[in-house]
């Protein structure tokens, strides 16, 4: 008798592949880098800042106080409390211990939201174009995405009429990321206020992504949670990973409806049994901590995008918006190239530099690529000039 095939679930094959279209030139460039070849990586967000010292001696010391035991299914009790008072300071509606949940990153945070509120085959309404993790945790989950473009002519301003006739019956939630990645738009309290209206009104939950919200350049990050009148169907999801530096740490958080959030607790004792204790010792000195570290690395930041913007719209053929925060440059190739993904792979061919390819975070940026912060500005001024370099020869052969 012969045995039955061996199989891997559905969801198993909804992730086959998931990512490596979005990240096929960041691939291509870093087996390239291993090879020896001069290569500069403007691809990914994460922080060329160290963590804080202060941060990390934090850590250390509750190491050595033997803090290295199984945590609580919903996270340590000081660090949902330090981020409830975060959340109480920035906001009209008082936040308690009870209200948050804490994962081991923000990504983990929103999968585990997206497993409690959605079954497969529900329809999640997203703008486009939109952080290229959640294409994961919906495939994950199953759900059907509903993109909704976001306005380019206005800096990927929020199309709200668009985001309200995007709401049907079959709706379980919609997800705004703001301040947003990859475009560093940040979406105005009157917006939010008026969305978190009108989804309550639908019976839908309104989620927001707030992982850069202390990131900002324009002005202060107001969240959804200070802008909803009612917080009935509203869940925030942040985390330390941008605005301290901490993405190796692994640290994010949701701050939920009581609904929901025993729900989140049970998720997180079925999937991570909680967070190492040090680190959410660490997490909770970080947010209580003064902000000298993170304003020193949002003020570099600035600097950075100054000058990335400044450089490519004096190049003939490309330009820039000024995002208002994150950790990104937008670059328009229409001119230039026929798609931001041909533009990538020529650019990293001719000069060694590798950005990605706007196609993966969706349609509106198909002609687009995102250019990464997170470098010094000797090495943004290293890319610039070759970029300029292979514009201009570019430029020359045409006529």
């Amino acid at each position: 008798m012969s045995a039955k095939p061996l199989s891997v679930s559905a969801m198993a094959h909804r992730l086959d592949g998931e990512a490596s279209e979005v990240w096929a030139v960041h691939d291509k460039a870093l087996e390239r880098k291993s090879a020896g070849d001069d290569i500069i990586l403007l691809c990914v967000g994460d922080p060329d800042f160290p963590t804080p010292e202060p941060i990390f001696y934090q850590a250390l010391a509750a190491m050595k106080r033997d803090r290295t035991h199984y945590s609580p299914a919903e996270g340590e009790l000081g660090l949902r409390e330090a981020i409830a008072d975060l959340e109480s300071k920035t906001s009209p509606h008082p936040c308690s211990a009870d209200d948050v949940v804490v994962f081991p990153g923000a990504t983990n945070a929103l999968f585990s939201v997206f497993s409690c509120l959605c079954n497969p085959g529900d329809e999640v309404v997203v703008p486009d174009p939109m952080y290229v993790g959640y294409c994961g945790v919906f495939d994950a989950v199953g759900v059907k995405t509903v993109p909704v473009p976001l306005l380019a002519a206005q800096n990927f301003a929020l199309d709200m009429d668009a985001m309200k006739a995007a709401i049907t019956d079959k709706t379980v939630a919609v997800i705004v990321n703001t301040p947003g990645n990859p475009c560093g738009n940040m979406i105005p309290q009157e917006q939010l206020r008026e969305l978190a209206a009108y989804t309550r009104e639908r019976g839908v939950w309104l989620i927001s992504d707030e992982v850069y919200s202390m990131i900002t350049f324009k002005q202060r990050h107001r969240s959804l949670r200070a802008s909803a009148e009612s917080l009935d169907n509203v869940i925030m999801v942040d985390g330390l990973s941008k605005s301290h530096a901490m993405s190796g740490w692994r640290i994010g958080w949701v701050v939920a409806p009581p609904a929901l959030v025993g729900h989140l607790t049970n998720m997180a004792g079925a999937s991570i049994f909680g967070c190492p204790q040090f680190i959410q010792d660490a997490a909770a000195f970080a947010l209580r901590y003064d902000d000298y570290y993170v304003a020193q690395m949002r003020d570099e930041y600035q600097k950075r995008r100054d000058f990335l913007v400044q450089r490519i719209n004096a190049m003939p053929g490309v330009s820039a918006d000024m995002p208002d925060a994150g950790m990104f440059v937008m670059m328009n190739t229409a001119k230039v190239a026929t798609s931001g993904q041909a533009f990538a792979e020529q650019l990293l061919a001719q000069t060694g530099v590798s950005v990605v390819p706007g196609a993966g975070f969706g349609e509106v940026t198909e002609h687009y690529v995102r250019i990464t912060l997170a470098q010094p500005i000797p090495v943004l001024t290293d890319a610039m000039d070759r970029l300029e370099t292979m514009l201009s020869v570019t430029q020359a052969a045409a006529g």
